[in-house]
């Protein structure tokens, strides 16, 4: 491939982020000689976190599979690799040196979706370049809708959002403009354990063996490979055929029990460990696949077999896509830059060392966490009701989970990562995404996981040596903010239950969250 010391005159430079690998894209739908598409390998996308290993390499095969393929259909395409770029410390830099190399007139871009990148691109100033933002043509609210829907520093929930999307775009309605089956959600119905039985039959998933061993050479030799488990062959997919193949598999073998077990754990099936999980959400967040062709391969398996065991699938699964996915896209930019410096309830504990090596003793937190560096992957309730809650309970930092979060997951790119991480995980925007904390003692986990079972700690108990961390911060956590919490008629429950307890059990429960918190790193 040219590269920029061999780059002819363009008029058009026209650069495409690691995360927009849009091939329906309209960009891409001619051939120009007077266009050049740049895509490259950038020194700062390394640095502004700690990735994971596979999330590098993933990005940048991706990346590579993506020029190929555009090199493939006759266009003038710019791949340059760390090789080429390690010398830039910023993108602009960068792409200062090739307006001038090629002596471009325009400067083409699609509108980043982290903040961040869109500010470095709109502040940038190229001498005689003119800037063009294009939209990335990828999701189903438009931009200026999506403002429009979410106010700045208001809470905003995702039921009504959803059912304005389902509506919009007329997905699981019925002539009337009622939803199909009468209802708008099924989430109730999503929320079974596996039970022994049930453990056999989860599918192994779909994987891959990309060669990757160039990428982690040169990520090496450059001296920014991540952490986590890396090898030569990536089991993610790269490119676009990849990418439909893995939502195919999700539609044949996954679908009719993705949502009876969507919050199902278990450490019992070491080549099962996505379950009934269909892992698009790489080849959906880099751009490979649209949302709206992913949904509509799943209404289609619905239209062929429209029953009711099967609505309650498909419409868990359209609620992730078309619900969740956009709206906390919406609750991003409503709330940017301020948002990821939020920390409604003052939490400065630091995060343990465990997070990074999964060496410890609660058996739900270790193997969520080894999980994560094995396969840079953990489900939501893993990430939401696991390390998420324990992060909350423990009063970490919020930057810090955010940051591990961004870096840990192959799919964590901010405006998708921070909104749940910030406000659904960590209750630390003061409630504008979630109405109440999202924290439970190790009873939810006992009730939909097996982790409990060998676990270093008693589930059954509250307080005193040996007791489940989960159960004495929890209660430790809802006695600090009770003020608050009860203007929640739905906690009044838990108070009851609380004030049940005989005031000595209630002192010893709160001196063992203590001294657990004093002590986060021997946990």
């Amino acid at each position: 491939m040219t590269k920029i010391r061999d780059i002819k005159a363009y008029t058009h430079i026209k650069f495409i982020l690691g995360d927009q690998l849009n091939s329906q894209h309209s960009w891409y739908q001619q051939q120009d000689d007077t266009v050049l598409f740049v895509i490259a390998e950038l020194k700062q996308e390394q640095a502004y976190v700690h990735h994971h290993a596979q999330k590098q390499v993933a990005f940048f095969a991706a990346m590579k599979a993506f020029a190929d393929g555009l090199i493939e259909e006759g266009q003038q395409v710019l791949h340059l690799t760390l090789d080429d770029t390690h010398t830039y410390d910023v993108l602009p830099e960068m792409l200062d040196v090739i307006c001038k190399q090629t002596g471009a007139s325009y400067l083409h871009y699609q509108r980043p979706d982290e903040y961040r990148l869109l500010a470095q691109l709109r502040q940038l100033t190229l001498t005689g370049v003119t800037k063009i933002e294009a939209d990335t043509e990828h999701f189903m609210c438009d931009f200026d809708g999506l403002l429009k829907q979410f106010p700045s520093n208001k809470a905003v929930r995702l039921e009504s959002f959803y059912r304005r999307m389902r509506k919009q775009h007329q997905i699981l309605l019925e002539q009337d403009g009622d939803p199909v089956g009468g209802k708008w959600n099924y989430d109730v119905e999503n929320r079974k354990k596996l039970k022994k039985t049930d453990i056999d039959a989860v599918p192994e998933p779909l994987v891959f063996a990309n060669d990757v061993s160039d990428i982690v050479s040169r990520l090496k030799r450059h001296n920014v490979l991540g952490f986590g488990r890396v090898d030569d062959h990536l089991l993610w997919p790269i490119n676009r055929n990849q990418s439909l193949n893995l939502l195919a598999h999700f539609c044949q073998i996954c679908l009719p029990l993705f949502g009876t077990f969507q919050d199902a754990m278990t450490q019992n099936t070491p080549n099962q460990w996505s379950l009934y999980h269909s892992r698009l959400s790489f080849s959906l967040n880099s751009k490979l696949l649209s949302p709206r062709e992913v949904i509509d391969a799943v209404l289609a398996v619905y239209q062929r077999d429209p029953s009711r065991e099967l609505l309650a699938q498909v419409e868990g699964f359209v609620r992730q896509i078309l619900g969740w996915r956009e709206y906390v896209r919406g609750m991003y930019w409503a709330n940017m830059p301020n948002y990821e410096c939020k920390n409604h309830l003052n939490h400065t504990n630091s995060l343990p060392s465990y997070f990074w090596d999964g060496n410890c003793k609660m058996s739900c937190v270790r193997h969520s966490i080894d999980q994560s560096l094995e396969y840079a992957y953990a489900h939501h309730i893993q990430r939401l009701m696991i390390t998420g809650n324990f992060s909350l309970l423990a009063e970490i930092d919020p930057k810090a989970v955010h940051e591990w979060y961004l870096g840990i997951y192959i799919d964590a790119i901010e405006w998708v990562e921070l909104p749940n991480t910030i406000g659904m995980a960590l209750y630390a925007d003061g409630g504008l995404i979630a109405s109440k904390p999202y924290v439970s003692s190790g009873a939810y986990i006992n009730r939909m996981s097996d982790y409990c079972k060998g676990c270093h700690y008693n589930i059954k108990q509250r307080s005193g040596d040996g007791a489940c961390p989960f159960n004495a911060l929890y209660w430790r956590f809802m006695v600090k903010h009770r003020d608050t919490l009860t203007r929640n008629p739905r906690m009044n429950m838990v108070f009851r239950n609380w004030d049940n307890l005989v005031p000595q059990e209630q002192e010893h429960t709160l001196q063992t969250a203590e001294s657990y918190l004093q002590n986060l790193e021997g946990l």
